[in-house]
């Protein structure tokens, strides 16, 4: 799996992980570039009940960890690993980086979910932690006309983000204030791939 370039997306809900995983997809493309990008959850079986969840009441802790798993180890088998091994980039909205967040703050240990996940799922050449106050995160929230759900409430966010940030020292992770324009975080995202020695190779 060596051959593509792996780059993650995370942070938590409002900090423009979607847009920013567009905006960083396009700057490859017109590089030349191969790009797929994709999201976890994803959009099959185990993914889907895990959205709905998100909306309709959060399953059994040991229950939820369980179907993110199952979704990750169908998303490796079927997506990331066959795009990686034939060269191209894929960027991911989410990843087994944001169930250490969020199951680990409904009480399980981050470490031990990286070491589950870490047993079949590839490690990133790059991951990007888009930061960002939790109060002003669920600001953009309610801007954008969203309820925050219970994955979302407040006390909950913050200890995702603390789980984040304690990433920091890894020699792949990044992590980028978020806090400016989206064209000013999209450039900040673009000098990250530049430091890493993934940019294409004409910039």
């Amino acid at each position: 799996m060596s051959q593509g370039i792996f780059i993650v997306i995370e942070g938590i809900d409002g900090t423009g992980k979607s847009t920013q995983v567009r905006l960083l997809a396009e700057w490859f493309t017109a590089q030349g570039s191969e790009v797929i990008t994709s999201r976890e959850p994803t959009d099959g079986p185990w993914g889907k009940k895990l959205r709905d969840s998100a909306a309709s009441g959060r399953l059994a802790p040991t229950e939820e960890l369980e179907y993110f798993l199952n979704d990750r180890r169908q998303h490796v088998k079927e997506l990331i690993a066959p795009a990686l091994a034939v060269g191209k980039v894929v960027i991911l909205d989410r990843y087994y980086f944001s169930t250490m967040a969020y199951q680990g703050a409904r009480g399980f240990d981050p470490t031990e979910i990286r070491r589950l996940n870490e047993d079949f799922a590839p490690l990133p050449n790059l991951l990007l932690i888009l930061d960002l106050e939790v109060s002003a995160a669920h600001q953009r929230i309610g801007a954008r006309g969203d309820a925050t759900n219970e994955f979302e409430q407040r006390e909950a966010l913050e200890r995702c983000r603390q789980i984040f940030l304690s990433l920091k020292d890894e020699p792949f992770a990044r992590v980028i204030p978020c806090n400016d324009s989206i064209n000013a975080v999209a450039t900040l995202l673009q000098q990250a791939v530049r430091q890493a020695g993934l940019a294409p190779a004409c910039l």
